[in-house]
């Protein structure tokens, strides 16, 4: 396979490395063994392209396969771990998310904005209320969440209307916000009010609220949340008291980080 550059791209651009790249993403917490014939579907090269790549990447120690299926190792977090690790955000964050879910009895979560997803950064969970595992790293489309309508609050106007314009508002749930026009209508009164409510629109049964933390510049870098089951806590519950401790936490971190 050729390298070349995009025509959108600039000369330097290497576009093998931007295909094994998706070679990778293409597996997921709903794929985490696929085919030959499913890598080449998911990331649009030929079979003979996909192969290669996937069985670089397993000579490199990133996937392994049985002949038939191929899936990640866990050396695929290596790539993860130095952004993560580099980030002071996490290790600033981490004592006051314990000292909130201490206060309020709940998980809580710190997460950031890459893509369309916000992705979890630091985490402190007392119950597992979700039906998947949250761990460091976890992704979920920024629509659904309260963190991510924290985050695309904080965007500016161009950049939240090219989110819009690319991203697919699923139904996740029956709760989902699914209309651009609502959404951004909910984002204006996130951005009005400084903190956010989500119920049942990525899971059934789940709530969660969630804060801003801001950089010394005002500018909107991190998202802190409390998560709760519905039938644990009620909207009003977490407005009046979940809300100011999970502001008070957000004021901790920022202070810490300036």
């Amino acid at each position: 396979m050729e390298e070349q550059s995009s025509p959108e791209r600039g000369a330097h651009y290497v576009q093998s490395l931007e295909r094994g790249l998706a070679v990778i993403r293409a597996f997921g917490a709903d794929s985490p063994a696929l085919t030959l014939t499913d890598v080449a579907k998911r990331t649009g090269l030929t079979r003979a392209g996909a192969r290669r790549f996937l069985l670089t990447l397993a000579d490199l120690g990133y996937v392994r396969t049985d002949g038939k299926r191929f899936s990640l190792t866990a050396r695929v977090l290596e790539l993860g771990y130095a952004y993560l690790s580099g980030i002071p955000l996490a290790d600033v964050a981490q004592p006051h998310l314990e000292r909130l879910s201490g206060r309020v009895h709940e998980s809580t979560s710190v997460s950031v904005l890459d893509g369309g997803d916000v992705v979890y950064v630091a985490r402190f969970a007392v119950s597992r209320i979700m039906a998947v595992s949250i761990t460091v790293g976890t992704r979920f489309p920024a629509y659904a969440t309260s963190m991510g309508h924290v985050l695309l609050a904080g965007l500016a106007e161009g950049e939240l209307t090219a989110y819009l314009e690319r991203v697919r508002l699923e139904p996740l749930t029956s709760h989902t916000i699914t209309s651009p026009d609502a959404l951004r209508a909910e984002l204006a009164e996130v951005r009005a009010r400084g903190w956010a409510l989500v119920d049942q629109e990525l899971e059934e049964g789940l709530r969660s609220v969630a804060a801003p933390v801001h950089d010394r510049a005002g500018r909107v870098i991190a998202a802190v949340n409390v998560s709760t089951h519905a039938s644990r806590t009620s909207v009003e519950r977490i407005r009046q008291e979940t809300v100011p401790l999970l502001l008070d936490a957000c004021r901790g971190i920022e202070q810490d980080l300036a």
